[in-house]
């Protein structure tokens, strides 16, 4: 290698590393090429709240794309359980919770590498089997004698949500399960094992090929913020600031709000 090109591949790693751990300093757009950069490679691992495994799917599949020799490894489920796994120690590059206090747990235990960002917002829906047989309106047809209910539980973002709205509408609501992330409860409502489920709205347009979102006016004061970090002992950390600036960036916001994820 030349001095020049030497010189030239210095300059671009710094300047993937000024970045910062959120991947795309103050500007909430990120980077807007949605390639990593010279010396991006291996493996990175992302801990996905449930609720983003379809759309980060597909912002894997186009990171990879983008970035030859990058290979992107997702582990969904619940934040609050995730993010207990990663105050366990489990290998981990990227946290992306369904809400701020799922993520104030893993950084209170120094776990983040930065300060956390929201990229998108959600909102909770009723999920009915397809065609809303039971002509559920609203949240007090969930409180009608005979149907069943599936809710997240509180400790996990979709309950805590849940527990908002249905305090705002002061309907008193008793589910016959609760489930440890917002796929589970919809897999209910698909099963036919409930008549409904509260669940995100970009579940439930994932879904739309067997259930019907019904929104309701409540769902308003319980939005959902989805925060994104590098966390401190990242495996792969160039990688995994590279992954966080592609989802801040226009394509992955593309992906994002096809979803029906809401902007920040």
């Amino acid at each position: 290698m030349t001095a020049g090109r030497k010189r030239l591949t210095l300059a671009a790693l710094a300047a993937l590393a000024v970045l910062g751990p959120a991947g795309c300093g103050d500007d909430a757009s990120g980077p807007r090429s949605g390639s990593g950069g010279p010396g991006v490679t291996g493996t990175v691992t992302v801990f996905a709240a449930a609720s983003l495994t379809e759309s980060f799917t597909q912002l894997g599949r186009d990171f990879e794309a983008a970035n030859p020799g990058v290979k992107v490894t997702f582990s969904f489920a619940g934040s609050s359980a995730l993010a207990n796994q990663i105050n366990q120690g489990a290998p981990a590059d990227v946290f992306a919770a369904a809400a701020p206090a799922n993520m104030t747990t893993v950084t209170d235990a120094g776990n983040a590498d930065g300060s956390p960002r929201a990229f998108v917002r959600n909102q909770l829906v009723i999920a009915v089997p397809k065609g809303n047989p039971d002509r559920v309106a609203g949240l007090a047809d969930l409180a009608r004698p005979g149907v069943k209910v599936a809710l997240c539980a509180e400790q996990v973002p979709c309950g805590a949500a849940a527990k908002r709205a249905l305090d705002t509408a002061k309907v008193p609501l008793s589910p016959v399960t609760l489930e440890q992330d917002v796929k589970a409860a919809l897999a209910k409502v698909r099963l036919g094992e409930v008549d409904a489920a509260l669940v995100y709205r970009t579940d439930a347009k994932a879904a739309a090929a067997d259930v019907d979102g019904i929104e309701f006016p409540e769902s308003a004061g319980a939005v959902n913020d989805y925060p994104i970090v590098v966390l401190r002992d990242a495996p792969n950390p160039a990688a995994a600031r590279a992954f966080v600036g592609y989802v801040f960036s226009d394509a992955g916001r593309s992906v994002l709000t096809s979803a029906g994820f809401q902007t920040p």
